[in-house]
């Protein structure tokens, strides 16, 4: 199913977890500056990262385009329901436990919705195959391991998860491209670096130093602070997930980067300065005195770094 440029045609998108932080981001871009014409059903459980806010006004600015439903992709029958109701002829993927340090404590939940909640929607989608035009799945670069001081991930990178995370998001990539080798689904997949921008949640390291250094408070960098990051704008990452949707070869695998690479202390560093200039230094001095080095996590990744060619 195409047009004449043979680009995918998509008029009923299911988007879930669209009130996080990359989903909401990629509700805006299709809505306000793509050339999406079709609607949006955006699916979200609305678990603590879930932000409706992030899309206020949606359903008022694009009454025809854009309907949200507080529901879980764990509910199979439901997810079911939603698929017949709205005539899902597309799905974006972006519905997941996504900290690396709740999923050490807690890695039943990421388990549950992370490959089970994968699970129901590709099943909901094979039963309705003969209708579906693609199923994209975001995933993460932390699926490849811990690169040492040279050298990128590349989509023939092999798997190696070192935190219940991951390996959470690992289970759910393996299980994507299977129901395209056993069903013939049609599937894509992203592995994305690190995101920032708008709406992210504050437990992640750029929101979290910027609360906390405007806030005076303790600066946490894990370890020595030299772990390196491939740093992505959140708006980059969804032009890139938009473009793989139209574009993309059934059946493979897309790596998306930022081409920027940092230590976590210099982004640390950068941030205290600029918010030094902007708003003034702290009284007592400097906002980069409140950098606390504290106890690494486990299975920290020391370095990811994305080839993005």
């Amino acid at each position: 199913m195409g047009d004449n440029n043979g680009r995918k045609i998509m008029k009923n998108m299911l988007v879930t977890g669209g009130c996080g932080f990359i989903g909401s981001n990629f509700i805006h871009y299709l809505l306000e500056e793509s050339d999406y014409s079709g609607r949006i059903i955006n699916v979200d459980k609305l678990t603590y990262a879930g932000n409706p806010e992030n899309l206020a006004g949606f359903e008022e600015r694009f009454p025809e385009r854009y309907i949200f439903l507080k529901d879980d992709i764990c509910d199979k029958k439901r997810m079911g329901q939603i698929f017949d109701e709205n005539e899902i002829d597309a799905v974006c993927h972006f519905a997941a436990e996504s900290h690396v340090d709740r999923s050490i404590v807690s890695p039943d939940d990421f388990v549950h919705t992370n490959i089970v909640g994968t699970f129901n929607l590709l099943e909901t989608a094979r039963e309705r195959m003969k209708k579906l035009t693609l199923f994209h799945h975001i995933s993460t670069d932390e699926v490849f391991g811990s690169l040492g001081s040279e050298g990128y991930f590349t989509e023939k990178t092999p798997y190696q998860p070192n935190s219940p995370y991951s390996a959470s998001k690992a289970g759910s990539d393996h299980l994507v491209r299977a129901y395209h080798k056993t069903y013939g689904l049609p599937v894509t997949i992203s592995n994305c670096s690190n995101n920032y921008g708008p709406y992210q949640f504050p437990e992640k390291l750029i929101p979290l130093i910027i609360l906390n250094a405007l806030e005076g408070k303790p600066l946490p960098v894990y370890g020595d602070g030299k772990n390196i990051r491939d740093w992505l704008y959140v708006r980059d990452h969804c032009v890139a997930v938009w473009e793989i949707m139209k574009r993309g070869e059934k059946g493979e695998t897309y790596n998306i980067g930022g081409n920027n690479e940092m230590e976590n202390i210099r982004v640390v560093e950068m941030i205290c300065d600029m918010l030094d200039e902007i708003v003034g230094r702290l009284p007592a001095g400097s906002r980069s005195d409140l950098t606390t080095f504290v106890k690494d996590r486990p299975g920290h990744d020391r370095r990811y770094a994305i080839d993005a060619s």
